[in-house]
């Protein structure tokens, strides 16, 4: 099968596009695997999978498939770069774009210069709806990590987050601890661990360990789900700036009850064409 598309990235979080719309494709985890693949493949964080939408409220059907093979609820950099990609493809005229995705509906703006705002929708805080082992909800949790208690805050922005208050992210053993926080058996179905710095009230810093994927250069959820945690504990205001190792976004969230606000770039890098 050959197979056309379009590798992009967000902030250096980098995706293979495959537009299943106008060519006949089957994604699975083998062949996701295979495109993700950065010595025998096409090499990405994610594959991205552009379809026809199941519901008429919406544009498309968005999918996500991790470099392991497994499909996820959301991307937040892949959802900017899966915007643009339906635009520049001709699939869509339209500048305010509505996708079906795994953890729910997605509204996306596109800007000038291809930057996008993606209505991120209302974050889930309840533990059963991460999903998170605990027994009632709390502002933030104990977590044992390597002998280490951790301090996390649980949140879901339709993909789940552990995110950790650090004093210094780029001093911080994030290859090391985020392994096990994304296996930790509070999470059942594995976590994208964040380590959030608070700069001042309007800017942090922030690495994220990603499910099924490892650190990135950038993840827009785990930007989303970090400005939640702190706002939720009084620290940040509610435009925060959100600064990661490939870039920044833009995070804005009014609080509980409300949607959260991301805008950054997308970028395409090159179109190819690949034979599986």
């Amino acid at each position: 099968m050959k197979l056309r598309f379009t590798k992009m990235h967000g902030l250096g979080n980098d995706f293979v596009v495959i537009d299943a719309i106008s060519q006949k494709v089957t994604i699975t985890p083998e062949r996701a695997r295979r495109l993700a693949d950065r010595h025998f493949g096409v090499g990405c964080d994610q594959v991205l999978l552009v379809e026809a939408p199941q519901s008429p409220d919406a544009d498309f059907r968005y999918r996500i498939f991790n470099q392991d093979g497994s499909e996820v609820e959301n991307c937040g950099n892949g959802a900017r770069c899966f915007a643009v990609f339906v635009r520049q493809r001709k699939l869509t005229g339209k500048r305010v774009i509505r996708a079906e995705t795994a953890g729910g509906p997605l509204v996306l703006k596109v800007l000038p210069d291809n930057q996008v705002t993606v209505n991120m929708g209302v974050p889930r805080l309840e533990p059963a709806e991460i999903p998170f082992v605990a027994e009632s909800r709390a502002l933030t949790y104990p977590l044992s990590v390597a002998g280490k208690e951790l301090e996390i805050s649980a949140v879901s922005m339709g993909n789940p987050h552990a995110v950790t208050l650090v004093d210094c992210v780029a001093d911080f053993d994030v290859q090391g601890l985020g392994p096990l926080v994304e296996r930790h058996p509070a999470f059942p179905r594995r976590v994208n661990a964040g380590f959030m710095e608070v700069v001042n009230r309007k800017e942090i810093r922030v690495r994220v360990f990603e499910r099924g994927v490892g650190e990135t250069t950038a993840c827009g959820t785990g930007a989303c789900a970090a400005v939640v945690a702190g706002r939720l504990r009084q620290l940040l205001d509610a435009e925060v700036k959100v600064q990661l190792p490939g870039g920044t976004l833009s995070i804005e969230w009014a609080g509980e009850g409300q949607p959260v606000m991301m805008t950054g770039p997308a970028t395409s890098v090159f179109h190819g064409q690949i034979t599986l």
